[in-house]
C-alpha cells in the first residue's frame, strides 16, 4: 500500500471513530455522526483507489492535479496543496466499477449519505429520521472495502460491538421491508390482472414484460419475478470470466414491470430463493465487447484501471460510465 493509500486509511479510521463517538452521545450530536461517517466512507473509498494508483482519486479534468498524482509535479503550475480530488459519489462510482457489482450499497442508497453529509457541512441540516440508515450505509460499505486493503490496525477498535449491533438491526429492518415490498407487489399484480381471463392475461403480461423501468444499468437479463412470477429484468454489471471464454453479469437490481417490484443489491441476497451471484451470458467477450481484443484484461494494463499509467486502455469516460439507459 502506497503512502497516499495509507494516509487515507488512517484518516478514515479517525473520522469513523469520531462518528461513533458522536453517535454514542445521543440525538444532539447525530448530525456530527452523519457528517463524520460520510467523510470516513469517502476517505476509505479513496484509499482503495489510491492503492491502485494515486491518479484515480484526482479530478480528471484538472491537469495540474494529474501531474502531481503521476509524479510529474515539477511541470505543474499549481502547488500540490491545491490538488483537486473527486468527491464521495464519484469515488463510489469508480470503486463500484472495479468491484463488479459486489458493493453491498447501491447508488440509490449512497445518495442520501452524500446529501446528509453535505447538508450538515454546508447548511447545518440533516434528516434526523434517516440517521441510522445513513450511518449503517457507511458501515456496510466499509466492511466491503476493508478486506481489499492491507490491514493497518484495528479499524473499528472499541466500537466493534456497536458496529455489529447496528448492522444486525439493519438486517432485521431490511428483511421486514423486503416482505412488505413483496406483499405490496402481489397486491398490485392482483389489482391489475385478476379480472383478466387466463389467455388475455398472458397476452397482456407478454406485452408488459417488454416495458423496461426508467433508470440506468449496464446490462439486464430476463428473470422470473419473486413476487408475481411474471417476467422481470435482472440488471447488473458485466465482466469477463477468468475461467472460461464467456461474459458474466453480477446482478445489482431487479425490476418487474408487471407488479412494480424493485429490489436493490442488498434485497436480492435476502430472497428465500435468491438470484445467482453471477449470471453466465453465454457469449464470448469478443462478441459482447466491441473493444475486446483478447490479448489481456478488458481495461488493459496489470490492474483494472490503467488510465494514467501510460498503458493502453479504455477512454476514461468508458471506464467511469458503468451505466447506460436501458
Amino acid at each position: 500500500m502506497n503512502k497516499d493509500a495509507q494516509r487515507l486509511w488512517y484518516s478514515s479510521q479517525k473520522w469513523m471513530a469520531a462518528a461513533f463517538t458522536a453517535f454514542s452521545d445521543g440525538p444532539v450530536l447525530k448530525d456530527m455522526a452523519v457528517h463524520h461517517a460520510g467523510v470516513a466512507a469517502e476517505h476509505l473509498l479513496k484509499a482503495y483507489l489510491a492503492g491502485l494508483h494515486p491518479a484515480l482519486i484526482v479530478e480528471g479534468k484538472d491537469f495540474n492535479s494529474l501531474l502531481h498524482a503521476t509524479g510529474h509535479g515539477a511541470h505543474a503550475s499549481a502547488p500540490r496543496s491545491q490538488t483537486r480530488t473527486i468527491g464521495l459519489v464519484e469515488a463510489y462510482v469508480r470503486v463500484a466499477g472495479i468491484l463488479k457489482g459486489s458493493m453491498p450499497v447501491s447508488r440509490q442508497e449512497l445518495l442520501p449519505l452524500a446529501e446528509a453529509r453535505n447538508g450538515v457541512a454546508h447548511a447545518a441540516l440533516h434528516d434526523s429520521a434517516q440517521v441510522n440508515a445513513v450511518f449503517t450505509t457507511c458501515l456496510r460499505m466499509a466492511d466491503r472495502i476493508l478486506p481489499e486493503l492491507l490491514p493497518l490496525g484495528d479499524y473499528w477498535g472499541r466500537y466493534q460491538g456497536l458496529h455489529d449491533k447496528l448492522l444486525d438491526a439493519r438486517v432485521v429492518e431490511a428483511r421486514v421491508q423486503l416482505e412488505g415490498r413483496l406483499a405490496r407487489a402481489r397486491q398490485i399484480f392482483s389489482e391489475r390482472y385478476a379480472h383478466f381471463g387466463e389467455e388475455d392475461r398472458g397476452l397482456v403480461l407478454a406485452a408488459v414484460a417488454n416495458v423496461s423501468s426508467p433508470g440506468y444499468i449496464e446490462h439486464d437479463e430476463p428473470a422470473d419475478c419473486p413476487a408475481c412470477s411474471s417476467r422481470g429484468w435482472l440488471g447488473g454489471e458485466t465482466f469477463v470470466s477468468g475461467k472460461a471464454d464467456t461474459v458474466l453479469m453480477s446482478p445489482v437490481v431487479f425490476d418487474c414491470p408487471a407488479c412494480d417490484l424493485h429490489l436493490d443489491v442488498e434485497e436480492l441476497g435476502m430472497l428465500k430463493e435468491p438470484f445467482p451471484e453471477e449470471v453466465d451470458l453465454e457469449v464470448s467477450p469478443a462478441a459482447f465487447y466491441p473493444e475486446y481484443t483478447g490479448t489481456g484484461p478488458l481495461y488493459g494494463g496489470e490492474h483494472p484501471y490503467s488510465l494514467f499509467t501510460g498503458d493502453e486502455g479504455w477512454d476514461e469516460n468508458l471506464v467511469l460510465d458503468r451505466y447506460r439507459p436501458r
